[in-house]
């Protein structure tokens, strides 16, 4: 009994955390194009003016689990994305779409995340919520396309799952788009800290993590592995050492042509600043480094980001 409190209060506690401390409903944040200052979606979602003269950006959010999500997004974690609406690149203007996904399922996970079934599955079968991310993202850019906004002026984009699902993307369907950037990409927990990677390094993390959790692991390397091997236009990237989930695993991006990472700070600061994010009517002060790209302080990197998407969209 006691065993089983513990469990419980471990699952609570893991729920809570993926979740912004202050954030009430009003944080919440719908499918749709997003507004600059209310960060709240547009009344009409796919009404859009002179679509030839736009650049699209869709948001891709985090989720609660490896094959689940029940949530979408808030305000906290697209104001950075907020603040690019309006701004105009090569004279076109850009609109951010929030998109959200949070009724899929793997094919494993009808009742519950795959991670968690006894015994644990050693091989994935059938599609997991990655895939499904993906061919979701490329049905709504083609009613983009068909609403005449051109392929190359549409920036997939992602944070966490979102981030990976952004690089599985480009590597999948580059020429569907204009380009990718990936904020923070982790989906397989909080390998870093958990395995401590900054201890006892890498390789032997991982092959703890695989003694553990071979099915997760085997996954995580054989999307990793599509990517490094299947990616071949240019992509953004974001990550932090301090970041606990993939912060000191990512190093294999760099083997990516192309790719153009930034690691964003060895501490919680951004140019010398400190980080706080903003929801709806609260603020607090970012203290994970798989946060950081929602702190306001990040803006710091927007012309880097509006310079990313010139390049993309010529």
């Amino acid at each position: 009994m006691e065993k089983m409190k513990k469990i419980i209060t471990i699952l609570i506690l893991s729920i809570l955390i993926s979740f912004p401390v202050n954030a009430g409903n009003q944080d919440t944040v719908k499918d749709g194009f997003i507004k600059k200052d209310k960060v709240k979606p547009l009344k009409k979602d796919f009404n859009i003016e002179d679509p030839s003269n736009k650049i699209i950006i869709i948001y891709n959010h985090g989720q609660n689990e490896n094959d689940t999500v029940k949530n979408c997004s808030w305000i906290s974690m697209l104001r950075n994305h907020a603040s690019l609406v309006d701004q105009e690149v090569n004279g076109k203007k850009i609109m951010v779409y929030n998109f959200c996904n949070n009724h899929l399922r793997g094919d494993m996970s009808t009742k519950k995340d795959w991670w968690y079934l006894k015994p644990q599955p050693k091989i994935y079968k059938g599609k997991h919520i990655l895939d499904k991310r993906v061919e979701a993202n490329l049905n709504l850019i083609e009613k983009f396309v068909n609403l005449g906004v051109p392929r190359k002026q549409i920036i997939i984009t992602g944070h966490s799952c979102g981030g990976l699902t952004t690089l599985l993307f480009m590597s999948r369907y580059p020429e569907k788009v204009g380009g990718g950037i990936s904020y923070m990409q982790a989906c397989f927990g909080k390998l870093s800290h958990k395995y401590k990677v900054k201890k006892i390094g890498m390789e032997k993390a991982m092959a703890k993590f695989r003694k553990k959790d071979q099915g997760p692991h085997d996954l995580r390397q054989k999307m990793n592995d599509e990517i490094k091997n299947n990616l071949k236009v240019p992509v953004l990237a974001f990550t932090h050492p301090k970041d606990k989930y993939e912060g000191l695993l990512s190093d294999w991006l760099e083997e990516i042509p192309g790719m153009k990472r930034i690691v964003i700070s060895e501490d919680y600061k951004i140019n010398g600043k400190s980080c706080k994010r903003k929801g709806y009517d609260w603020d607090e002060q970012i203290k994970k480094g798989h946060d950081m790209d929602t702190g306001l302080c990040f803006q710091y990197y927007n012309p880097q980001i509006l310079e990313y998407i010139a390049s993309r969209i010529e």
